[in-house]
């Protein structure tokens, strides 16, 4: 299975380094020196990584056979893919990927179907369940612990405890999906199939 690790961002000084923006939770595991990724394009690919590291709180990356700036612009935008076992968990308590939470069916603790999961957005700030009712409206769950009491995997389900006008008003629903989606970048995982989701703790 496909999981979008990070984004290529601009060119860092004139050695080929380029900045990344970074979608996975275990950073040293998946963009670590000679991880070899698959990219969106394929075309700029697939790329192994040479040396990694952080500079003014961001993480550097250079490429075997990115030598200059000009070759590092080039690579801008691109996304970085790691090939991974469809039956690994990542290693945080609490931490899921993608692939596992869509589809999954949204209760509150009184066994009230809320709808299923079809998407998860990964703003700077919190992720959202974007969750379709089943009158086909959406509605988001932000993915922290005072909200999302249990994901159990085995029963495919994720029990919610939504404060008031979470779900009710549609309003306050229609509200939040455009600032979401005009808050950040859509998850990488939607594209080629899974990224690393985290609960929030308060």
């Amino acid at each position: 299975m496909q999981l979008v690790v990070a984004r290529i961002g601009r060119a860092h000084g004139i050695k080929g380094e380029v900045t990344v923006e970074v979608r996975t939770d275990e950073p040293e595991l998946r963009l670590g020196p000679g991880a070899v990724l698959t990219t969106d394009p394929a075309s700029a690919g697939p790329l192994t990584i040479e040396t990694g590291r952080v500079h003014s709180g961001r993480l550097l990356l250079r490429f075997e056979g990115v030598s200059d700036r000009t070759g590092a612009e080039a690579l801008r935008n691109t996304l970085l893919i790691a090939e991974i076992d469809p039956e690994e968990l990542p290693e945080g308590e609490d931490e899921y990927y993608d692939h596992q939470l869509i589809d999954l069916d949204v209760v509150t603790a009184d066994g009230t179907e809320v709808g299923r999961i079809t998407e998860i957005s990964h703003l700077p700030t919190q992720d959202l369940f974007i969750v379709e009712r089943p009158d086909g409206s959406e509605v988001l769950i932000p993915f922290v612990e005072e909200i999302v009491s249990e994901i159990d995997l085995e029963e495919q389900k994720a029990v919610i405890t939504p404060p008031p006008g979470l779900i009710d008003d549609r309003a306050e629903i229609a509200s939040s999906r455009e600032d979401a989606a005009s808050g950040g970048d859509a998850a990488g995982g939607a594209e080629t199939g899974g990224a690393e989701t985290g609960r929030e703790e308060s």
